[in-house]
C-alpha cells in the first residue's frame, strides 16, 4: 500500500451521498414536527419559539451554544410509552441518553423506571429521590464499589453481563446479607440494522454472554445455584437507532427459547424478558420512527405467540426507550460565525459550539436537520454543511443540508432531535465548555444543567 498522500484535489468528498435526498424542501421556514419537539413553532414575525418562549430571546439570556428541553414534549412522550406498555410491562428509561436531577424526578413523576450503567448515573438518580427499587443497573465492567452501592440501596435490578460479574454480584450479595435481584444479558446473533458502533447483539462484541455454544444457559445454571442472586430473566439489546422490528422478533423467539430450555432443565419458569431499547426518532424527514403504542403491540404479540408455541406462560415485558423519549424533546441552539462558499460543492457554516456538544455525526456519521430560527427568509437553498469550531476537519455538526442562501454571521439556528446523547457525550476539547440544558415550560425557562465555565476548567487542573 502506498505511503504517499493522495492528490484528492478539490472535491476528494462527495458533495451528496447516493443515500441522501437530492432536492431541497419547497419552503426551508417550515419546521417538520417529525424532527422538532411539540411546543415548537414559527411566529408570525418569522423567528422560532418554544412553549411561547422566542430563540432570540433564549439566546440572549442562555447563551449559545444550548440545549434546549422541551419539558411539556418530555413528559408527554414518558405518559406515552408509560401508557402504551400498561400495568403489564416495565418501562425503564435509558438514562445513558440524558440523565439530570430535574429528568430524574419527571421520570419519577411519571412513573417510569430507570435504567442506569455507572455510579454516577445511579448516584444522579438516588440523590434526585427514584426510589431504588425502580432502578436497574447496566454495564459491561461494573466496578466492586458500583456493585456494592447498588446493592447497599436496594436496586431493583442488576443486569449480569458476564461470567466474571456473576461471581462478584454473589460475593458481594452474600457478604451484606442480601438476596438481589438479577437479570442475565444474552448476545443473541441477531444484526441490527444500524450503525457498527452501535449495534450490540450480535456476537462480536464487547457485551453479554453469548447464546451461542451454550454460554447463556451455563450462566443462567450458575446463578441459578447461588444463594446471594435471585434470577428474574433474561435481558436482551440487539441496537440502537433501529425502524425494523424483525430484529426485535427473531432476539425474542431465541430468549424464549432459552426459557423453555432453563424449564426444562431446571423445572423454573423464569418471570421476565428484557428487551431492551434502540427505537429510532427522526432527526430527517426521511426518518420515519414507529409510535409507542404500535411498538407495544408488536413486542406484546411477538412475546405471546414465541412464548405460546413454547408452551410458556407470557414473562412480564420490559423495554429501555432513552432516545426515544428525550432524542426529540430538545434541539441545540448555534450562533453563526463565518460563512465560507466553495463554489461548485457547498457553503460551510461554521457556528459556536461543534464536536464538542455533538459528537455523533464524528463517531456514527449521525444524519441531522437544520433551521434557520431567529429569522424567516425567502433566500434560495443553498447546499450548506454545519461545522464547528474544533481544530478537526472531521468537526462537523450536520454534514448536508439545506440553508437559506442569505444565513450570514450572527444569525441563530438550531439543530432538532439532540436530547440523546448530545449533552452525555459532550466533551472538552480544545478546552471547550460544555453547554447548558435549559428546559422550557408554559412560556418559562429555567437551567437545569448550566454552562461550563472556565474556573470549571481550571479548579480540574491541579498544577
Amino acid at each position: 500500500m502506498s505511503r504517499s498522500a493522495h492528490p484528492a484535489g478539490p472535491r476528494h468528498a462527495d458533495v451528496l451521498p447516493e443515500s441522501h435526498w437530492t432536492a431541497p424542501p419547497e419552503d426551508l421556514n417550515v419546521l417538520d414536527p417529525r424532527v422538532w419537539s411539540r411546543t415548537v413553532g414559527r411566529g408570525a414575525d418569522g423567528v422560532v419559539t418554544v412553549s411561547g418562549l422566542d430563540v432570540n430571546r433564549l439566546a440572549e439570556e442562555f447563551g449559545t451554544p444550548a440545549y434546549i428541553l422541551d419539558e411539556d414534549d418530555f413528559r408527554a412522550r414518558c405518559r406515552a410509552w408509560h401508557e402504551a406498555f400498561g400495568g403489564e410491562a416495565d418501562v425503564f428509561y435509558a438514562g445513558k441518553a440524558f440523565l439530570s436531577r430535574a429528568v430524574v424526578r419527571w421520570l419519577n413523576e411519571e412513573g417510569l423506571n430507570l435504567d442506569v450503567c455507572s455510579g454516577g448515573e445511579l448516584a444522579t438518580a438516588l440523590d434526585a429521590g427514584m426510589p431504588a427499587e425502580r432502578i436497574a443497573l447496566h454495564g459491561n465492567n461494573k466496578s466492586t464499589e458500583e456493585i456494592e452501592r447498588a446493592i447497599r440501596e436496594g436496586v431493583g435490578r442488576i443486569v449480569l453481563d458476564s461470567f466474571q460479574e456473576i461471581v462478584r454480584v454473589a460475593h458481594i450479595a452474600d457478604r451484606l446479607g442480601v438476596r438481589q435481584r438479577v437479570q442475565i444479558r444474552v448476545t443473541v446473533g441477531v444484526e441490527a440494522h444500524t450503525h457498527e458502533f452501535i449495534a450490540t447483539a450480535h456476537e462480536d462484541q464487547k457485551f453479554g454472554i453469548a447464546l451461542a455454544g451454550g454460554e447463556a444457559a451455563e450462566a443462567v445454571r450458575r446463578v441459578l445455584k447461588l444463594d446471594g442472586l435471585e434470577l428474574m430473566g433474561i435481558h436482551s439489546h440487539i441496537g440502537s437507532q433501529i425502524f425494523d422490528m424483525a430484529g426485535f422478533e427473531v432476539s425474542a423467539r431465541r430468549v424464549v427459547q432459552l426459557l423453555t430450555e432453563v424449564r426444562d432443565e431446571h423445572g423454573v419458569e423464569l418471570p421476565e424478558i428484557d428487551l431492551g431499547g434502540g427505537l429510532g426518532i427522526a432527526y430527517t424527514s426521511e426518518d420515519d420512527p414507529r409510535e409507542p403504542s404500535e411498538i407495544a403491540k408488536s413486542l406484546a404479540e411477538i412475546v405471546t405467540r414465541e412464548c405460546a408455541a413454547a408452551g410458556l406462560s407470557v414473562p412480564r415485558i420490559s423495554v429501555e426507550p432513552g432516545r426515544a423519549i428525550v432524542g426529540p424533546s430538545a434541539f441545540t441552539l448555534y450562533e453563526v460565525g463565518t460563512i465560507k462558499p466553495l463554489q461548485g460543492l457547498r457553503t460551510y457554516v461554521s457556528v459556536d459550539g461543534g464536536m464538542s456538544d455533538n459528537i455523533r455525526t464524528a463517531l456514527y456519521d449521525a444524519e441531522y436537520s437544520v433551521a434557520l430560527v431567529s429569522r424567516s427568509s425567502d433566500a434560495e437553498p443553498m447546499l450548506a454543511r454545519v461545522v464547528g469550531k474544533h481544530c478537526e476537519s472531521g468537526d462537523i455538526v450536520v454534514r448536508d443540508a439545506f440553508l437559506p442562501a442569505d444565513v450570514a454571521p450572527g444569525d441563530l439556528i438550531a439543530v432538532p432531535a439532540t436530547g440523546a446523547y448530545c449533552r452525555s457525550m459532550a466533551n472538552n476539547y480544545n478546552h471547550a465548555l460544555r453547554p447548558p440544558v435549559v428546559a422550557v415550560r408554559d412560556g418559562a425557562a429555567r437551567v437545569i444543567v448550566r454552562r461550563e465555565t472556565e474556573e470549571d476548567l481550571l479548579r480540574l487542573d491541579v498544577g
